[in-house]
């Protein structure tokens, strides 16, 4: 038996492994569907639940005992290793295979009352004084937690690791000689960081924040999770916790460091050599994140919200967390930008784009504006709150939204107009971009009714179109005539308005030098002469100016007034319709003429014939220019 104990090779037939000793094996072990053949004594020396099991057994006169460790934690090369250390070899704890062998010595009750320094006292004590004052050995340790996370728990390892890795990461870690040192820059000679209580003569200048961003990307979704939440219990930096969540979503998300713009990181990593990606479910990835994600503003982080926007429509995740999404976007809506508001449609819709997201976005934007409802469009505060500027910014987003989408055949008109309506009429100062999405829109669909038209066309306040936009809409032929008409009436209006301006400031400018007196003749001072050169260019400018605005004015007020001719020569052509197409009248166009009834006519019937050539002649001309003036309305 003293032999078989100091005896501590192995060897391997198939799914069996023997000892290589003399005695003839009385215990066989099932671990994994692997055998093993051993020895009692020095299994029962080092293991407290083997001794039990032995002694259950001991009962039947069976000369060998099988026993099936079905509950054993870890695989089968764990349990040989556990066999060698109860044979008297030698066991070397690494940061890899420490976790498991601490499970494994905690399953089988290898405690002190089984042997001096047995396999759990040896684990804990490697453990707790290399593995978690190191950051690599951590973070190696903890991932090697994934398969036996359930009996990690119970033996607090894992919670133990992951308060090790927070404190290290919101630590300065200036004041350690940890091996972050390697990620920043060491500048020789100079310094006194100890290394092992060694003077390396090398310090650390500077350390980039997101050092440790790539080595914990390593960790499963469900531990990358409770660390996060473990470093903003410490009270991390928002703006830190917020990089390594975007750097985890880039790294197992595929598409999303297109949608969300920048150059990666360069990798700081000593301990992804060593690591192995971990493998990530997406849609519990994505759902986990958005939960996670601090309160933080700016545009890069709005642009990455709408690529976890876009991937969860992608993965169809619950409609929790894209309500979440929806709503976080929509409270920064404005430091969106258009490349990442055009959302495609992925499911069954017809359309290119997911109005109905954007739509539901623009909704929560508007509810965290308390204050839209309740302030006046000609309120001057609204024109310098900071309520206003992101209101407007909003605004030309939206009409760039709906100008870009508009161009879509299978758009309905009642998608572009909740769009156009969902903000405020406040937000908008001019109408100039609502009106260049509406045409675009009226471009790709000339198979609208008129009175759909219209209806789009109310959206829009002529009243609030630049001078530009407004000669444009008058000559837009895709434009209802109802809808030019209006817009020609408001050009009118704003022209004229503009001109009397103009010829206030020329009068006053134009009065006798007498009735001037400007600050420096009252004060006595000489009043200097470029000063006049300036102003008297300026006034030929306006005059130009003036004269332009004159000449636009009779043009817009000759064809208004053109238009409104011809409208009421059409309402007259149509009531004389009916009379131009009577026999009587076309008879007498002709130069005939009905027969009588009564007998007196007769007495002239010699004089009318002898003057109908004539009057054919005359009155077929005469019809003849009438035909030609119908023929001219109609092409008109």
């Amino acid at each position: 038996m003293a032999s078989a104990a100091k005896s501590n090779g192995f060897y391997r037939e198939g799914n069996e492994w023997y000892c290589n000793s003399s005695l003839p094996s009385d215990i066989i072990v099932v671990v994994d569907g692997v055998s093993f053949h051993l020895h009692k004594f020095p299994l029962l020396s080092r293991c407290g639940r083997m001794a039990n099991i032995v002694e259950e057994t001991q009962r039947t006169n069976e000369k060998t005992i099988v026993v099936n460790l079905e509950e054993f934690p870890c695989q089968s090369d764990t349990f040989l290793a556990i066999v060698k250390f109860c044979y008297g070899g030698r066991v070397e704890l690494t940061p890899r295979n420490v976790v498991m062998m601490y499970c494994a010595a905690d399953y089988l009750e290898m405690t002190d009352d089984y042997g001096e320094d047995n396999l759990l006292s040896k684990s804990e004590r490697f453990f707790h004084k290399h593995v978690l004052q190191n950051w690599k050995d951590c973070i190696l340790a903890l991932q090697s937690c994934e398969p036996v996370i359930s009996r990690a728990e119970k033996l607090h390892i894992v919670g133990r690791c992951l308060n090790a890795l927070s404190v290290m990461v919101c630590t300065d870690t200036t004041l350690f000689g940890w091996p972050m040192m390697m990620y920043g820059s060491l500048q020789s000679p100079g310094g006194s960081i100890l290394w092992n209580g060694i003077n390396t003569g090398a310090r650390i200048l500077s350390i980039e924040s997101d050092w440790w961003f790539e080595d914990i990307s390593y960790l499963n979704v469900e531990l990358f999770e409770r660390l996060i939440q473990s470093m903003e219990a410490r009270g991390i930096r928002p703006e830190n916790l917020s990089g390594a969540i975007m750097y985890y979503c880039k790294k197992y998300l595929p598409g999303l460091g297109r949608w969300q713009g920048g150059k990666s990181g360069i990798s700081r990593s000593v301990t992804s050599f060593s690591l192995t990606p971990a493998a990530v479910d997406q849609r519990v990835l994505l759902e986990s994140v958005v939960k996670l994600l601090p309160e933080k503003q700016g545009k890069s982080f709005c642009r990455f919200l709408l690529g976890l926007l876009r991937v969860a429509l992608i993965l169809g995740v619950n409609h929790t967390c894209q309500d979440s999404l929806e709503r976080r976007i929509g409270m920064h809506l404005e430091l969106a930008t258009l490349d990442c508001l055009l959302i495609p449609s992925y499911s069954d819709s017809d359309t290119l784009y997911n109005t109905d997201c954007v739509e539901r976005m623009i909704n929560h934007f508007v509810s965290s504006e308390p204050k839209v409802t309740s302030i006046s469009p000609s309120s001057l505060d609204l024109e310098s709150s900071p309520s206003s500027e992101r209101l407007k910014r909003v605004a030309r987003l939206v009409d760039n939204y709906i100008a870009e989408v508009a161009s879509d055949v299978n758009l309905k008109p009642g998608q572009i107009h909740t769009l156009a309506e969902a903000l405020p009429e406040s937000s908008r100062s001019l109408h100039d971009g609502l009106y260049r999405a509406m045409d675009i829109y009226f471009k790709a669909h000339p198979w609208l009714s008129e009175k759909e038209m219209e209806l789009l066309c109310n959206i829009i306040d002529f009243q609030k179109l630049s001078i530009d936009a407004c000669a444009h809409a008058s000559q837009n032929g895709r434009l209802p005539l109802r809808v030019i008409l209006q817009v020609l009436f408001f050009e009118q209006m704003q022209l004229r308005k503009a001109l009397a301006g103009y010829l206030n400031v020329l009068d006053t400018e134009s009065a006798p030098a007498g009735s001037m007196t400007t600050p420096n003749e009252i004060t006595g001072q000489p009043v200097q002469r470029d000063g006049w050169v300036k102003v008297v260019r300026e006034n030929q400018v306006l005059k130009v100016d003036m004269e332009r605005m004159r000449t636009r004015v009779e043009e817009l007020e000759q064809e208004f007034t053109k238009i409104k001719d011809d409208m009421i020569h059409m309402k007259k052509v149509t009531k004389s319709h009916s009379y131009l197409s009577s026999p009587r009248f076309v008879s007498r166009r002709l130069g005939c003429k009905l027969l009588p009834r009564s007998s007196d006519a007769e007495p002239d019937v010699l004089e009318r014939t002898a003057r109908t050539p004539r009057v054919s002649v005359e009155q077929a001309q005469s019809f003849s220019r009438h035909s030609g003036h119908r023929k001219s309305f109609s092409l008109f």
